[in-house]
Parts: structure tokens; C-alpha cells; sequence
């Protein structure tokens, strides 16, 4: 049963996701996800949209999640890796950036204050998920701390999105 189809989807998209590799599609979507270069949909909807389209059996809910936090978490850690090499400017001067100087001077401020644990914090949050992997990437974060603090954030946020469509879905069935 899937409980909630997304009409939003790109046509291309939705074929690739219903192919064999749909797994794989998911993956690379994922990992463009968490280095911020995902510009054809938000953050937001890749779970549902894998979910609408893959399907939403507990196997493959699981799967997509799975495949969903390796995804983000791979990107995040590529952009953590390239802020901590290349420097903040270098990445802000980027078209590809999607913030900021002002702004990522905020999530400077609340990775100061809150340190590592502002980064799995974030990572749950709409709108400002993956924003303090610059902050992290130019402290003396480690990359295997921020590689897990990462994963356990988009953990938390894949989860819940996932649980949210599923809900919605049998809400909708009513």
C-alpha cells in the first residue's frame, strides 16, 4: 500500500526511482543532498518522494532511510572535508553555496556556543539541516566526530520525515 503519492515529482526522476537502480539513484540523490548541491528538490521531499514512488513496505521504508543517512552523510562529510582543505571563503564564493556571509555568521555563533552537538541538532532541523558543517569543518572537529555526529542528525531527521509521510498517508486513508 502506498498511502500518499507526490504529484510534484520530476517526470525523470520518478522513472529513474522505479527503475533497478532506484537504490542507487536514491543514493546518489542523497549524497548531492548533503553537500548542498541539491537544487531540483528540497531536502525535504527526497524520503517522501523515494518512499511515494519506491514504495513504503517496512523493508523498503528501512532501506530508504538507510539509504538516505549513508547518502547525506557521505555529502556532509565530502563538504566538511572541502571546507577544512579549501577554506570558508573559497566555499561562499561558490554559486553553489546556498548561503550567505550574514547568515553563516549566525551558525558560526551557535556552533561556538553549542560545539559538536550543534551539529546533529541541526542536521533535524528544516531549513538550517546540514548549515553548520562550515562551522565544523574549519574547528578542530575531527572527521570521524563530525562523520557520526552527522549520521546520528540525519538519522534523527530521514526518521522522522519517513514516519511523517507514513502517518500522513494512513491519515489520509480514514
Amino acid at each position: 500500500m502506498i498511502p500518499l503519492q507526490l504529484e510534484g515529482t520530476p517526470s525523470w526522476l520518478e522513472s529513474m526511482l522505479t527503475s533497478e537502480l532506484a537504490f542507487a539513484v536514491l543514493l546518489g540523490i542523497c549524497v548531492l543532498e548533503g553537500a548542498m548541491l541539491l537544487r531540483f528538490m528540497p531536502s525535504e521531499l527526497v524520503v517522501p518522494a523515494a518512499l511515494a514512488v519506491i514504495g513504503s513496505t517496512i523493508s523498503k521504508t528501512v532501506t530508504i532511510v538507510a539509504i538516505a543517512v549513508v547518502g547525506t552523510t557521505i555529502g556532509q562529510l565530502l563538504l566538511f572535508l572541502l571546507v577544512r582543505r579549501a577554506g570558508r571563503e573559497y566555499v561562499i564564493q561558490k554559486r553553489w553555496f546556498p548561503i550567505t556571509e550574514s547568515r553563516l555568521e549566525r551558525f558560526d555563533g551557535w556552533f561556538d556556543r553549542w560545539g559538536g552537538i550543534a551539529v546533529p541538532v541541526s542536521n533535524t532541523m528544516l531549513f538550517v539541516r546540514g548549515l553548520l558543517t562550515v562551522p565544523a569543518g574549519l574547528s578542530e572537529m575531527d572527521a570521524k566526530s563530525f562523520l557520526v555526529l552527522s549520521a546520528v542528525g540525519s538519522l534523527s531527521f530521514q526518521s522522522i520525515l519517513a514516519a511523517l509521510y507514513l502517518l500522513g498517508g494512513h491519515l489520509l486513508a480514514l
